[in-house]
């Protein structure tokens, strides 16, 4: 399924479990990188056995490593361990996903692994980080969220954080940078030819990405109650809205341009001013006055009608789709492909974003 060769000769150990670090090298192999993940014989990868099994296996399991050899070693055997230090002495990078110190104790730190390959980088994706007051602190998807400030960026008007159906630490925060991490350490290697040991941490991953909340903190604005601002649907032009068969209609008119073509295709042109760029206030009077107006409008008619009647107009409102439907749509049909599972079962997963151009 390699769409790209761009790292084609780079090879990557992996040894880290679960979603963050097994995405990341997916994200790796798709990009030409060869990937041998590393399993122990009893243990392996927890990922297995979570969700729905193909066979002996998870369909999140087989997703994750399809197209990466694998090698079952516990680095705890003398033999074992002599076997995978051998595949680090032809290898460019490892990726780990244990708690800080579990490395040394089975006897393949980064002083060990640099000591049979100097060229050799290693990234270590960890919850809170390689050191710190939370080094050593058990966490999940959950509390990375919380501790960085995402979670409670996702309230409801209850104040009550809302749950998303998406990792979303593991897969933007854990998952990309360690990836970034992995070619960045290789690319110097290469360079220097000297390898590097770097610290992922999720919850830093997060924070360093929560900008607009953390910009406004900064600048001495005061903690704003949910949907009182811009981007959190306190603007009628940026907000989801619920159509008449209980379906969902993104609207993103942020600039007042969009707007005004928005308001014209509904045919409600007496709202064309509006708008925040014309001094409405998020979540003000006016704001909310309008919200409910438009409310009842969207309303009225259902979804298709809506996505009939906007999809050739140029301002930003799109159906929410749920996720068949959004494999099935033609804007995603170019990175959806088909394939056979071990229990022919036929499936559809996903390529690489990452296009060449030219």
């Amino acid at each position: 399924m390699h769409s790209l060769r761009l790292l084609s000769g780079v090879t990557v150990l992996d040894l880290s479990r679960l979603l963050p670090g097994p995405l990341s090298t997916w994200h790796l192999q798709l990009l030409g990188a060869e990937v041998i993940k590393i399993e122990h014989p009893h243990d392996g990868d927890y990922a297995r056995a979570i969700g729905p099994l193909d066979g002996t296996e998870s369909f999140l399991y087989r997703h994750l490593n399809a197209n990466k050899a694998l090698r079952l070693l516990n680095l705890g055997q003398d033999e074992d361990r002599r076997q995978f230090l051998e595949l680090v002495q032809q290898s460019d990078a490892v990726i780990e996903s244990f708690r800080p110190g579990v490395m040394k104790r089975l006897g393949v730190s980064f002083q060990d692994l640099r000591a049979v390959n100097p060229r050799i980088s290693l990234v270590s994706i960890s919850g809170y980080g390689q050191a710190g007051a939370m080094a050593l602190a058990s966490g999940h998807d959950i509390n990375y969220m919380a501790v960085s400030g995402w979670l409670y960026e996702l309230v409801k008007q209850s104040r009550t954080p809302h749950m998303p159906n998406v990792q979303t630490g593991d897969v933007f925060a854990g998952v990309l940078n360690a990836a970034l991490a992995v070619v960045s350490a290789v690319l110097a290697a290469r360079h220097s030819g000297v390898g590097h040991h770097l610290d992922v941490s999720i919850t830093a991953g997060l924070l360093v990405s929560n900008v607009v909340p953390m910009l406004a903190v900064q600048s001495g604005s005061p903690a704003q109650a949910a949907e009182t601002s811009l981007l959190d649907g306190g603007a009628p032009c940026y907000r989801v809205y619920a159509t008449a068969d209980n379906r969902h209609l993104a609207i993103g008119a942020l600039e007042l341009k969009f707007w005004r073509k928005f308001c014209q295709a509904i045919g409600r042109i007496d709202w064309a001013d509006r708008h925040w760029q014309n001094g409405q206030a998020p979540g003000g009077e006016d704001a909310r006055a309008l919200i409910e107006e438009l409310s009842t409008v969207l309303v009225s008619r259902p979804l298709a009608y809506w996505t009939s009647l906007l999809e050739h107009v140029d301002c930003c409102v799109t159906p929410v789709l749920r996720m068949d439907e959004a494999m099935e749509h033609a804007v995603n049909a170019p990175y959806v492909t088909a394939v056979e599972t071990p229990t022919r079962r036929a499936m559809k997963t996903v390529v690489s974003p990452v296009r060449v151009v030219a």
